[in-house]
Order: C-alpha cells, then structure tokens, then sequence
C-alpha cells in the first residue's frame, strides 16, 4: 500500500502576517525586508501584488523598488510568524503526529493511518487549507503524493491556496516534463552540470543511466535519479523527534565592508565565541573549522581544515579559522568582505576519550575550557557583555546580537 504523504506551504508566510494584522495594505504592494542600517536590506517576503511586478525574495530593496516603485517595505516580526507558524502546526495534528518541519512555513505530513478516519489524501489537505484559511486566515498550497519529494513538487505547482494531487498515475505526465531545476536539491550549480550533458527536464534526468549521473554528481547522481522515477523513501518524522546535532555554525554581516586581516580577526573572534558557546551548552567538541567568505559583489565561497584534536575553546576556533582565511584569500586580488561565518563541524561529545599528542599542554587546556565554562556562568548571569576581550572593547561595527545562529542538524538524506 503505498504511503500518502502531504507537504503544506504556508502562501508567502511573512507578508501574508503582516497584511493580517494591518488590513490597510492587504491590497497594495508589501515586501517584508532585513534592515538597511544592519546591511541586511533583502527581500524576505512579498505578498502576491508585489510579485506580480517582478519583486523576488533575495533581492536588495533598491532592486524591488526598480520594479515596483509604491512596493510597502515592512521589518520582519518573528515572533509573530512563530506564532502563526505553532497555530498550524496545531491545525496538523488533528490528523497525524507525524510532522516534519522543513522551515517555519512548510511541512511534511504522512497521513496513511488517517485515510481510514478521515477520507483521502486529497480531501485530507481539503480540509486542512480550508480550516486554516477559517481559523487564522492564511492561505496554503498543498501538494499530495506517495512520496515526500513528489509531495513538495506538489505544493509548488499551484499557488496560492490550492491542491494538487501527484499520484503513480499522473507523475509521468506531470512532473517529467518540469525544469530538472524544480526537483528538491537540485540547485543552480547542480542544474548547470546536468544542462551540460543534457538533461534540461525531471523525465530526462529520469531516463538517464544512474552510472553517468554517478560519473557527474557523485553519489547525488543516483539520488537525484531515484527522485525523478518516483523512489523516494524516507520517512516523515515524527513531530517529537528531534535531529541529532552534526556541526554548530554562525554568521554575520557587518555594518561595514572589511577590508585587512587586523578586521577580519575581530569578527572572527565573536563568532568563535558564539560558536564555542553554543558547541559547550550542547557538550560537543568538533574536529572540523570551517569558514564562508562573502565579499562585497555577494560572491561566497567556503573553506575547511581539520584539527588535531577536537576543541570548544573560542581561541582555538578563531585562530584556526584566520589562518584557514590568510592562506585563502588574497587582499590584492578579492574584494572588501561584507559577511563572514564560521561553522563546526564532525562533531564528538565533549567527553569522550581521544588519542592525546606528545605536543599537547594538557594542563593548559584543562585550564582554558575551565575559564571559558565561566566566562559562560558570568555571561549566562550578567548578559553577553559582562565580560569580553580587549581587542574588542573599541569594536562597534560587529556585536554578538548581530549573529546568526546556525545549528544544523542531518542533511535530508542521511
């Protein structure tokens, strides 16, 4: 028997709040930005009048505003969208407990054991946008499938407000002849490599022999390949289960570009900070530092390096992450940076026993992972600017309120 899986996706979540809660600008043009004075002045949301100008989330607010000179730029109210966003998850689980958030405003829903209580898959997810749309007056897409892929290829074939049914009968006809770009996980870097042996479309990328796609992508060669034909098997998880921890990772974007390496370690050393902090509350250490780098033309890129030993000690994290970023980048070639993030990852429980070096002052660590413990107690107590370190006391271009925390937890695919 085969599964019946829905994905839900809240229509345009941010702006769609925002308009509730101020009625006045339902029926004009409204984009819910990052803040300007923070450098953070992005498209997070627009509403559908906004899109029918061209406005695209990601884009700059001076870019939206080319295309839409009267577009309503609102600031972002998270703690609402949280709101909202427990308020449908509640509406869910009157018909399933297995419940898989993929983002504030999408979810996974396997409904199987509910058919029997409720009806089908399709009048299940009936149910749900016309109880949401009732209760808290938002609009959903959803999309009904046997299979969590097909399920939010679904949800993003009509919107707003509506559903669609992809079944073994139909996919064929429906998903084959879609972009290959339109399949989960198959990004823009992935899609290039596809068009140039020339898979454009899910049915060609289907037809393809899984050994070349292996031959080109890796093992996500054969992964992509069972999407398209359907295969996809991985479970809905239940809405109590949480993800096992794989690496801790934050980031920032200054108020200011940075331009020398004296810039560069500052901010290095908040987010070594950060993320020694949060490595401890969770009694990790991790063994793998790695940096991203985005310059003022929002060209990104990422490095990693491997320590000796696992570590949580900010210092250890931020100097392994300037060296990794002199060795890499060249001042002379690249441009001004705007953001950088450093990220941990191969992670270990902070106790588990390792393989000491001859090399290692082992008496000092013990001392500095004892400091810092306290530096936490102090900070946990007094707030995160009881105490700080020297080099930082004039700094006031990068503050730790300015981070964004990034816990990452298994990829889809595990």
């Amino acid at each position: 028997m085969d599964r019946v899986i829905l994905h839900c996706d809240l229509n345009n979540f941010y702006a769609s709040v925002e308009c509730l809660y101020n009625p006045e600008i339902r029926d004009k043009p409204v984009a819910v930005c990052g803040s300007q004075e923070d450098r953070h002045g992005i498209v997070l949301a627009k509403n559908c009048i906004a899109k029918k100008y061209g406005v695209q989330t990601g884009e700059t607010i001076w870019q939206s505003k080319l295309k839409c000179p009267d577009l309503l730029v609102v600031p972002p109210r998270y703690h609402l969208y949280q709101h909202f966003s427990k308020l449908t998850r509640k509406i869910y689980e009157r018909y399933t407990d297995q419940i898989e958030s993929f983002g504030i405003d999408e979810c996974w829903l396997d409904v199987t054991g509910s058919t029997r209580l409720f009806g089908s898959g399709e009048r299940i997810a009936e149910e749900i946008r016309q109880t949401v749309k009732r209760e808290l007056g938002l609009t959903l897409s959803i999309g009904v499938s046997f299979n969590k892929i097909f399920a939010k290829l679904g949800s993003d074939l009509q919107k707003p407000d509506a559903v669609t049914v992809i079944s073994r009968n139909n996919y064929k006809n429906l998903v084959w002849p879609l972009p290959a770009g339109s399949l989960l996980y198959v990004g823009p870097a992935t899609r290039r490599r596809l068009a140039r042996i020339g898979i454009e479309t899910i049915g060609q990328l289907a037809a393809a022999s899984p050994e070349l796609l292996s031959c080109q992508l890796g093992k996500w060669g054969e992964i992509l390949w069972a999407f398209a034909n359907g295969l996809d098997t991985s479970p809905v998880l239940k809405v109590d289960f949480q993800h096992p921890i794989k690496s801790i990772g934050n980031s920032i974007t200054t108020r200011v570009d940075l331009k020398n390496d004296e810039e560069v370690k500052k901010t290095f050393y908040v987010l070594a900070e950060s993320v020694a902090e949060r490595l401890r509350k969770h009694n990790f250490k991790g063994f793998t530092v790695g940096i991203w780098v985005r310059d003022n033309s929002f060209y990104s890129e990422t490095r990693q390096t491997k320590l000796e030993s696992p570590t949580f000690l900010s210092t250890e994290i931020a100097d392994k992450a300037l060296e990794l970023f002199k060795k890499n980048y060249d001042w002379q070639k690249r441009k001004p940076i705007r953001s950088l993030g450093i990220r941990m990852s191969d992670l270990v429980v902070a106790d588990t026993a390792i393989q000491l070096s001859f090399y290692d002052d082992v008496e000092k660590n013990i001392k500095m992972e004892s400091l810092e413990k306290s530096i936490d107690k102090i900070r946990q107590r007094f707030g995160s600017y009881a105490i700080q370190r020297a080099i930082l006391l004039k700094e006031k271009n990068i503050t730790k309120n300015s981070l964004v925390e990034d816990v990452s937890s298994f990829s889809y695919f595990r």
